[in-house]
Order: structure tokens, then sequence, then C-alpha cells
């Protein structure tokens, strides 16, 4: 056998941007779970039966069950043949056939166009232009696999080819999801964090927009904002007035808008709704509309929940010809996204209409899953807030709450001791102790010297119920031990 030395990659020769990578929803916490899980099942005696992972948004993972036309049409592509049977409605029949007709060889299994397959592209236009009011054009669509694959497509655009002073710098909201910061270290790029303001509902000044890329400036190359809108891992949903101030703030600046609205569908505190980056810059109109933006949505959230099929798409608007011809190479590059997830992205800008036999039972679905998020959202809140040393905004859309927690001096000193930050000493301890499996707020960057931790809203309303007793009790341990 070779030693350490012969080989080509060592902890010397790696790349030292995959040393710095992180990737918080999947990290060791996560990978302690895992071990977990596994000790329970090789018998080893836990003060509890099950690993509750709380961590991620995975919704079929936590018992959702899925959308039935979805699953009907998807069936109806893999297996061809059965077309020919009664199975199945005429309107999931027929929508398999379009997708099938736009596949060469009439197959799910053969390429499609690099940027996806036409008629679901047009589909995708069709959704945005009735959701805006304003025309959409497939050729500005690309399909993706995952949202999180067509923001690095676009990031990708954007970097500089240059290290210190002259890289690319990407201002990204604090806290945030983990994906920015880890492409931002994996294309060797600078981060421009902004802070949102956990005291109002984590809204977005533009005053510290402002201090963030002041400071930047002389370190890097600001090229891009990204806005996470509903926040993820706040659960804050922007205003149409934040909206307006983004926009102006990145004219100023000839910044690229970037606009993850993946939980677009997620909605949940009264008075509040989606309103989406594109529609905003059409209604300023002149010099604003013309800016370049792209937005990105994927079949992983909303009501659908479909992680596994990765399905997703990016409109990128108001890029130059010759730049779009430059996008379209690099895209070409990765060959294609999944068709089956492109087949879901369909039905869900193209569900099934009034007066077709899928519609009554694809929206009474639809209902029941927001109305039960929609329940647990509150809950969550109201829970969160009742316990002493713990406070939490509304969670307003999205799927997860991040409540701060008051940690104890002794138990701030004791995780220091151990190596670990505050709140991974803190969810270290509340996995081993219960079972329960969240992220904590470091992983997602937080303003210094306050606590978080991300957690999931997922749960079937008893089994979450169950864990957040579980959590109160292991919570209120916690600060009598360390007082």
């Amino acid at each position: 056998m070779g030693s350490e030395a012969e080989n080509v990659l060592t902890l010397d020769t790696l790349n030292p941007n995959v040393i710095k990578l992180q990737y918080a929803v999947r990290g060791p916490i996560v990978t302690r779970a895992t071990e977990i899980e596994n000790e329970i099942n090789a018998g080893v005696k836990k003060p509890f039966s099950r690993v509750v992972k709380a961590n991620i948004g995975d919704c079929h993972a936590t018992g959702q069950k899925p959308i039935t036309f979805i699953r009907q049409v998807l069936a109806l592509c893999t297996y061809p043949e059965l077309l020919k049977t009664q199975e199945f409605p005429d309107d999931a029949k027929e929508r398999a056939a379009r997708i099938l007709d736009d596949c060469k060889g009439k197959s799910i299994g053969s390429y499609t166009d690099s940027c996806g397959l036409n008629v679901v592209r047009q589909d995708v236009a069709n959704f945005i232009a009735d959701r805006d009011g304003y025309p959409s054009n497939a050729t500005d669509i690309v399909l993706c696999t995952g949202a999180s694959d067509g923001i690095k497509s676009v990031m990708m655009l954007l970097l500089t080819g240059q290290d210190g002073p002259d890289s690319a710098g990407f201002m990204i909201p604090i806290p945030q999801y983990p994906l920015y910061s880890a492409a931002i270290c994996e294309f060797g790029a600078s981060a421009i964090p902004y802070y949102l303001n956990e005291k109002n509902n984590w809204s977005l000044d533009v005053s510290e927009l402002e201090r963030a890329i002041a400071e930047a400036k002389p370190n890097c190359k600001p090229r891009a904002i990204v806005v996470i809108n509903p926040g993820n891992p706040t659960g804050a949903v922007l205003t149409r007035e934040n909206i307006v101030e983004v926009i102006k703030f990145a004219h100023r600046h000839k910044l690229f808008l970037m606009a993850d609205e993946v939980y677009q569908h997620n909605i949940w505190a009264e008075g509040v709704e989606f309103v989406s980056f594109k529609q905003v810059l059409q209604e300023m109109g002149a010099p604003y509309n013309k800016m370049e933006l792209a937005s990105f949505m994927s079949a992983s959230k909303g009501y659908m929940g479909e992680c596994g099929y990765r399905g997703g798409y990016a409109e990128v608007i108001n890029l130059e010809p010759n730049v779009r011809a430059h996008f379209y190479k690099c895209i070409s590059a990765k060959l294609c996204p999944p068709v089956s997830g492109q087949a879901v992205i369909d039905c869900i800008v193209n569900p099934p209409k009034p007066g077709q036999p899928s519609h009554d039972t694809y929206m009474r679905e639809k209902a029941e899953v927001l109305a039960k998020l929609k329940l647990k959202a509150k809950f969550v809140t109201g829970l969160f807030n009742s316990i002493e040393g713990i406070s939490c905004n509304e969670v307003m859309g999205a799927m997860y709450a991040f409540p701060r927690i008051y940690l104890p001096d002794k138990a701030v000193q004791a995780a220091k001791a151990a190596g670990q930050t505050p709140d991974s000493f803190y969810c270290f301890a509340l996995l081993e102790e219960t079972g329960i499996c969240t992220v904590p707020g470091s992983g997602f960057r937080e303003e210094p010297g306050t606590y978080h931790f991300r957690t999931t809203i997922l749960p079937q309303i008893d089994e979450l119920k169950a864990v957040l007793n579980k959590f109160t009790e292991f919570h209120l341990n916690f600060l009598a031990k360390y007082k």
C-alpha cells in the first residue's frame, strides 16, 4: 500500500476552497444524528426511540403525501404503456403525452435541450405571466436540477476569475441559506454579508446594505445581491416597499439581482402576500425594468415537496444577447436537468384546470397541505415565545422557525472549552438528550453575540407537539444546569 505522501490528493494538495466549504444543514450535527440512528438500530439504549431530523426541509420524509396528479403524470411518463389503460384520468394522460411528444424518441430517458423541454419552458413562462401580470418569454426560462443548480449557474457568470480585491463579491443576507456561502467558497469568490433586522421581523434595511457594500468595496468587486423571499432560515416575507428599496439600491450600485423565491407558495401570516421581484421591477418602469434579474423556483418546497426529483427553474431577464449565448454555452456543458424533474415542474406551473377530471382532487390536496403548514407555523411561533430564554419572530412564510436562544454565560464558557460555538454546543446537547436534530444558527451565520437554531415545521402536527414538548423540557433543564 502506498503511503499518504504518494497520494495525489492530501490535505496539503486538496483544493483549499473545498476544505473551507461548509454546508450546515448536512453538517456535523446531522452526521452525528445518523450515527445515533445506527446505534439505536444496533441495540444501543438511548433516552429516546428515534431521531427526529428537523434539520432540512424534506417534506415527504416527514410524512407529507405526494400530490396525486403529479405522481400520475410521472408514472405515465416513466412507463408510457400505462397510457393504454383506464387506470388514469384523461387530463393526466394528456399531460404525459404532451411531455413525451416533446422528448426525443418519446422517452424521458433521452436527453432534452440543455435549457429543458420547450413545452415545459413555455408553461413556466405562462405561469409567471399569470402570476405577475407581465409577459414572460420561454427563451428566458432555464430548467435546472433544483433551484440550487440554477443559482450556481448564474453565479458562475458573475465571477471575475480573480482573487483578492478583484474577486467577485456577492451580497448575501445574514442569516443566509448555506448554499450561498458554500458556492461562494467553492468559486473562490467573496461574500458580502448584510444583516437582516431581527428586531423588526427580519426586515431588510437599506442603511445596512449601504454599510455592507461600503466596507466590502476595498476588498472585492461587488457584482450581485442575493435576496431570499420568503426567507430561509428566517421565515420572513418582504413587503413590496422593501423590494422597491432593494431594487433601487441594486440599480444605484450596478448589481445583478438574484431573487431566491422557492417558498413563494408558503405564506402563513395574516395580511402578508408574496410579491415577486420580477413584478415589482416591471411596475417600477424605466430604468429599473431593464435591470438584469435572475429569479429561482423549485419543485422541492411549496405544497408539492418533491425534493428527490430535483426539478427547478430560473427566469433570467435582460441579459445582453452575447452574454446569454455564453450562459447557454455553460449550461450545455451539463447536458440537461433530470427529465422527470422537468415533468414535475410542468405539473406545478400548469395544474389541472377547472372542469378537468383531476382539478378538484389537486386543489383539495394542495389546500390541505398548505392549511396544515399554516397551522404548524402558528403553533411553533406561539410555543417558542412561551418558553423562558427563547424569542421567535413570527413564521410568516417558508418552512422554518429560527428562534433566538439566550444562553447563560456558563453555557457559553462550556462551549468554548469544548471548542464549539455556543449554539452548536446547545444543538449537540439537544440531539444527544432528545434525538431532535436541528441546525445551529452559526451554520447560517448570525449577528455576533446572538445564538439561534433552525428547525423545520414539517413533522405531522401530533409528532410536532410531542417533539416540542420534549424540546421544552430539555431547554429548561439546560438553563437550570448552566445558571
